[in-house]
């Protein structure tokens, strides 16, 4: 599927130090993924989008550069992303799964202050689209541009923030309380568990019906961002996503960075689908099905409380079905990754001093 990168830092940073420059920068994994083993569509090559918040005199939107062509082939990326610079960045490289390939389908999407990208797929979409629709008011409806599962999801969302009293179309100055924007997350998710969850029963039988979403969502209104990493599932893993925070974002060599930490503060905070640096001490585990929010440049990881929550500390989720859609490593031999990763999600979390949990 696809792969995205937030940027969040007290100060502003050159685009190219995290979009081309790394030796594993997001314009990397558009063509070369580690942890997205999909033998029948191996690149993120089907567009990409960058979105990005500039001197608040302009406005509070972001701005918001796409295109079809593969980021890896971009000259135009090249020239934006060396002479541009912000502390809120939003990155995202596409391998298609619904609606065609076109500007309008490239992440991230935006409605005024807020902007949007997701990694994964809505469960049984066909079959809810329809139902989706009809769920959301007039206005959300006719924003969207595109036909993907993941810009109908923003609107859902656009469409309970407005039911919870959190109009997007009146941002506050300072942005929305980090805790609307969470929860507004939170039951956008419910909404869309509620939506399989009353397919009709007839269609319930199909042979090509997959209830399970995986659903890697960011969401920013240039103040605070949430991210999500969730999958409908009680046994299945979710999508990879990692982030990692400190004081300062580093070339140590010719394309190697790490990020360094030299006290308690995090100025910067990087969310991305797989690390950006080899340095694995610097990248944290965010758990399945948790919100990960930067508030202030404070992380809090809390969990995602529903059906699909295991309570049990030692229990082991299943990678094949992150696997089989091309979204999790599977490098570890017979059935280990799993217990793995679980182990180390948990190390990731204890280890991580300035995690709110």
């Amino acid at each position: 599927m696809c792969r995205f990168l937030v940027y969040k830092g007290k100060d502003e940073i050159l685009l190219s130090k995290l979009i081309l420059d790394p030796s594993h920068s997001i314009l990397t994994q558009s063509y070369d993924c580690r942890l997205r083993l999909d033998a029948r569509r191996p690149h993120n090559g089907d567009g990409f989008g960058v979105g990005y918040y500039t001197d608040p005199q302009l406005g509070p939107e972001p701005c918001i550069f796409t295109s079809t062509i593969p980021a890896w082939n971009c000259i135009n990326l090249e020239r934006l992303a060396s002479k541009t610079t912000s502390s809120l960045i939003f990155a995202h490289v596409r391998a298609t799964t619904e609606g065609t390939i076109s500007d309008s389908n490239c992440h991230p999407f935006r409605y005024n202050s807020l902007m949007w990208m997701h990694n994964g797929n809505v469960g049984a979409w066909r079959y809810i689209k329809r139902r989706l629709v009809d769920n959301i008011s007039d206005q959300w409806f006719l924003e969207v541009k595109g036909g993907t599962d993941s810009e109908w999801a923003f609107a859902l969302f656009l469409d309970t923030m407005e039911k919870m009293g959190h109009h997007p179309s009146s941002p506050p100055p300072n942005g929305f309380e980090h805790k609307a924007l969470r929860q507004a997350m939170l039951r956008t998710i419910a909404r869309i568990n509620k939506l399989i969850t009353d397919i009709p029963e007839p269609h319930r039988s199909s042979k090509d019906l997959d209830t399970r979403s995986l659903l890697n969502f960011a969401v920013t209104d240039g103040h605070t961002v949430v991210c999500t990493r969730y999958v409908s599932s009680r046994t299945d893993e979710a999508a990879s996503l990692y982030f990692s925070s400190g004081t300062k974002w580093v070339e140590y060599e010719g394309g190697h960075y790490r990020m360094e930490r030299r006290d308690k503060g995090g100025d910067i905070v990087l969310v991305a689908s797989e690390p950006l640096t080899f340095e694995r001490d610097n990248w944290v585990t965010v758990p399945t099905n948790s919100v990960l929010t930067i508030h202030r440049q404070t992380v809090m990881i809390h969990p995602i409380l529903d059906e699909y929550y295991n309570t049990s500390p030692s229990y082991v989720r299943s990678s094949g079905f992150a696997i089989s859609k091309g979204l999790v490593d599977n490098e570890t031999p017979n059935g280990e990754e799993e217990k793995a990763s679980a182990a180390k999600e948990k190390a990731d979390v204890k280890a991580a001093v300035d995690v709110s949990v």
